[in-house]
């Protein structure tokens, strides 16, 4: 077999691997494992690992009846991707089983590896399995568990279908795009303002990329910068800023904005994105808790680090690659981010605070708990009262709580939560 029909699969085994047996996110091994492939195997690549971690549950229903006990996370992966080519890709199964056998024999392993992986996806490709009639899968113990606590059932069953549905592209379309720009890219308005593609194809070939007309923006992450509005010319920070989406949303409304965000690396996609759509924002490298600014605030945006549990419809490799052993530090680091945004906020000032989470921990109690340090410190309900946003996503403490579940028929949304603060004049 030729070599370059395997790089797909060797690039998507390497990913999958990576994820399960040494926790490393797609984001992290995706650049140096596709970067070297042409673009019709990267993009192959990407789908192939990204649907296999996606369907993971269903692949290992499949796998059950073949094995004794749970093979280790590499060899795993491999039998998981092939049984999602075999079961949903339309893929011959005798030449998957022939492509997955000799790119493991490329690592060296035991004959018996190669041997029992041979045997159980030709078992697999001979099997009267309907993948359709099988379970949407369920997300981990370590994160279903809490979210049970917080949700309940009926709720954590919709977003469990939201995630193996996946997501569309959201863009956010700059002041400057022209009027008709959805309809040059064939797109649907969204209720919050976005647009929302469900083919796109290559982003950066699609019309208006390339003018700045707008920027990749799920339309939960588009709302934190909405309901912050800020004045023409305000002073505002966006705090841990990189990729950038909300920067180019509040330099786009007129801000004065300083982008602050530890990540050099992040912060280079964020200057080509402010260089493509021509707007500007002052970018800080810098570590929040070695820096201080010249003077306060008028607004800020704090877009905390967090787990991320909002986002697996897009990323499902997170579930697999990560656990709940950074909760309790991150629930930590997010308090203290908060403490240090509001020392930087002028008297009568707003804030943000936003998470892409679906946890409670790092949302509604957050806020209840900073209310509690801070006397005199309130929640803005009525700053997250805006256009397409319904009236039951509203929370008691007065925050604004979105879940994959929400607008079914329209796609989903990326989890988030979102409180406007009010400093003391």
């Amino acid at each position: 077999m030729a070599q370059d029909a395997l790089a797909a699969r060797r690039a998507a085994w390497r990913m999958i691997s990576a994820a399960m047996a040494d926790g490393r996110l797609f984001s992290e091994t995706a650049p140096k494992l596709l970067e070297p492939l042409a673009p019709p195997d990267r993009a192959r690549a990407q789908r192939l690992a990204t649907e296999t971690l996606r369907w993971a549950g269903r692949a290992d229903r499949v796998l059950g009846p073949y094995l004794r006990q749970k093979p280790e996370p590499a060899l795993h992966g491999l039998l998981r991707l092939g049984v999602w080519e075999i079961c949903t890709d339309g893929a011959a199964p005798y030449g998957v089983v022939d492509a997955l056998v000799t790119i493991l024999k490329e690592t060296g392993v035991p004959k018996g590896q190669t041997g029992f992986v041979n045997a159980v996806l030709r078992r697999v490709g001979k099997g009267r399995v309907v993948w359709e009639d099988l379970p949407i899968p369920e997300l981990p113990r370590w994160l279903r568990n809490p979210l049970l606590a917080d949700y309940g059932k009926a709720v954590i069953a919709g977003i469990e279908r939201a995630h193996a549905a996946g997501a569309p592209l959201d863009i956010t379309p700059a002041r400057a795009a022209p009027a008709d720009l959805a309809e040059r890219l064939g797109a649907t308005p969204l209720p919050t303002g976005g647009l929302r593609l469900t083919d796109p194809g290559q982003v950066s070939r699609l019309p208006g990329y390339a003018d700045g007309h707008w920027w990749i923006q799920d339309a939960a992450a588009s709302l934190p910068a909405r309901c912050l509005a800020p004045a023409e010319g305000a002073r505002v920070l966006d705090l841990c800023a990189a990729p950038g989406g909300k920067t180019m949303q509040l330099a786009d409304a007129g801000a004065a904005v300083t982008a602050l965000d530890i990540s050099e690396s992040r912060m280079t996609r964020l200057r080509e994105n402010l260089a493509r759509t021509g707007l500007s924002a002052n970018l800080v490298v810098a570590d929040a808790f070695d820096w201080a600014p010249d003077a306060p605030f008028d607004a800020i945006l704090l877009d905390a680090p967090c787990t991320a549990t909002g986002t697996i419809r897009r990323h499902p490799d997170l579930p697999h690659a990560k656990d709940s052993a950074d909760f309790a530090a991150l629930f930590e680091l997010q308090a203290r981010l908060i403490d240090r945004a509001f020392g930087w906020l002028r008297p009568g000032g707003r804030m943000v605070y936003c998470t892409c989470s679906l946890l409670f921990d790092e949302g509604e109690e957050q806020i209840t708990d900073a209310l509690a340090r801070h006397p005199g410190l309130a929640v803005d309900a009525d700053a997250t009262r805006i256009e397409g946003v319904d009236a039951g996503w509203h929370t008691p403490e007065g925050g604004l709580r979105l879940r994959p579940d929400y607008w079914p028929d329209r796609g989903g949304m990326d989890g988030f939560y979102i409180a406007v603060l009010q400093k003391p004049a």
